[in-house]
């Protein structure tokens, strides 16, 4: 399970290849505003990759537009980071630079060095990159409400981050459910909302056990929003429990537990709802 298992999953026709290098000055020009941001980018990244354009010449799917977004093609991306990038904002960054919507897939890389005669890692020419773990990440893009022409990420980013140990169980079912010809065919707009469901499922399954797409829109929104509350509600039963523990007066530890017990409660009900 790594990034190239995934790419392989897409399974993604020759007629949208595109396997070009994408220069770091697009990231710099268009996704970075502030100079923090442009170190971030010069550090942090090792190599973002443009693996396909899925148009309607290249997988026969229809365009789509309306008042709010215009989807011509989605990209799919390949970004390498260095050991130490800030993940997070880099993977927004690339987001925010290109205009089309994005099916992005991270790994972080770290260098190792071997010298095979000596069996010492002291040799710089024979440097190799070996990367641990990787994500998968969508957001819809619309069109910005005070620039002509501008995109912007609408409502979240959703990133599912793999782990070979923690998800290995649901990897199978996973990746058959992302492979393009799986997808909703209608038009652009419904193909990536198809992968975003799917991302959503792998989230879900981490909290139910069970990896299972959403049954129908109404559903992978509900379930989303489940996902947000199982998220808040686990942060605050973390904060209780602390809290709780190191509470010495007896009648504030029993409201604390109180309080415990009905944001688990809560939590049980947003899980049902997955």
């Amino acid at each position: 399970m790594n990034a190239d298992a995934m790419l392989a999953a897409l399974d993604l026709p020759a007629s949208c290849r595109v396997d070009q290098r994408v220069p770091k000055k697009l990231l710099l020009e268009n996704g970075a505003p502030t100079a923090a941001d442009k170190r971030q980018i010069n550090d942090g990244i090792e190599e973002l990759f443009w693996v396909a354009a899925l148009k309607p010449t290249t997988i026969g799917v229809a365009e789509y537009r309306d008042a709010i977004r215009e989807y011509l093609e989605i990209a799919v991306l390949r970004l390498t980071l260095r050991a130490r990038a800030k993940a997070a904002r880099l993977i927004e960054l690339v987001y925010r630079a290109i205009p089309y919507p994005v099916l992005l897939i991270t790994e972080i890389s770290h260098e190792a060095t071997k010298n095979t005669k000596a069996g010492k890692m002291d040799s710089p020419k024979l440097r190799a990159i070996a990367c641990d773990g990787f994500s998968i990440s969508a957001a819809h893009k619309r069109w910005a409400q005070n620039e002509a022409g501008k995109t912007v990420i609408e409502g979240e980013l959703v990133v599912a981050e793999l782990n070979p140990e923690r998800d290995a169980e649901f990897w199978p079912a996973f990746s058959a459910a992302m492979a393009l010809g799986r997808q909703p065919r209608g038009a652009l707009f419904a193909l990536y909302q198809g992968w975003v469901d799917t991302l959503l499922a792998l989230k879900a399954a981490r909290v139910t056990g069970v990896f299972g797409l959403a049954a129908d829109g109404d559903h992978a929104a509900a379930r989303q929003e489940a996902l947000r509350e199982c998220a808040r509600l686990d942060a605050e039963i973390a904060r209780l429990r602390a809290a709780a523990a190191k509470e010495k007066q007896m009648a504030r530890r029993v409201e604390l537990n109180l309080e415990l017990k009905l944001a688990e409660a809560a939590r049980n009900a947003a899980r049902e709802r997955l």
